[in-house]
């Protein structure tokens, strides 16, 4: 089972996620954030992987310590779950939509981190969210999962529509990236023999 528990404390957060990568998107969610669980639950559904994710952060001053915290740890779990990524797809794409909202994600885990984000907000908050907290989200996971990420919301009205729609398009490219490729012989997906 590719599994991980990571804990992260600092002055600002503690953060502690755990993740099956071949589980059936079992969740529980508890970072003080409502609406960061309810995206993280879409991860976890739509990328049928089991995640667990609790966070006690300062959100009494803002919920970027949190936001970004969560982001860098669920990265660090992905690190550690994958290995050295011997028999994956490594690359997973999907297009999602939800209503008038439209969005692309593609990933590679290629042990480089980069992040290519396009998703034009149509408002500033989502209820009590800020939505600038979406980018530092997965910016602080591609830096920790050293995966190259590229969102693209394609349209929308609804700013919150715009967000799921990212979120599931996420799990569902997680998904694709991670499955074991059976006719792979366990071979690590790159030319260069290492990611």
């Amino acid at each position: 089972m590719r599994t991980a528990d990571i804990r992260r404390n600092t002055n600002e957060t503690r953060v502690h996620v755990t993740i099956n990568l071949d589980g059936t998107g079992e969740r529980h969610l508890d970072t003080g954030v409502p609406f960061l669980d309810h995206m993280l639950d879409q991860i976890a559904r739509h990328g049928l992987i089991d995640l667990n994710v609790h966070c006690e952060g300062d959100t009494d001053i803002d919920d970027h310590h949190t936001v970004e915290d969560v982001g860098i740890t669920l990265g660090q779990a992905f690190a550690a779950a994958v290995g050295d990524k011997a028999g994956l797809y490594r690359y997973g794409h999907a297009y999602v939509p939800l209503d008038e909202a439209l969005s692309r994600v593609v990933i590679d885990f290629s042990g480089r981190p980069g992040l290519y984000y396009f998703l034009p907000f149509t408002r500033a908050r989502i209820g009590t969210f800020d939505v600038d907290l979406t980018r530092e989200f997965f910016q602080g996971f591609v830096n920790h999962a050293l995966v190259s990420l590229h969102i693209d919301n394609l349209r929308g009205e609804n700013a919150h529509h715009q967000c799921e729609t990212v979120f599931k398009a996420f799990g569902r490219a997680l998904r694709m990236a991670l499955e074991v490729d059976a006719r792979s012989g366990g071979a690590i997906p790159s030319t260069k023999g290492s990611l």
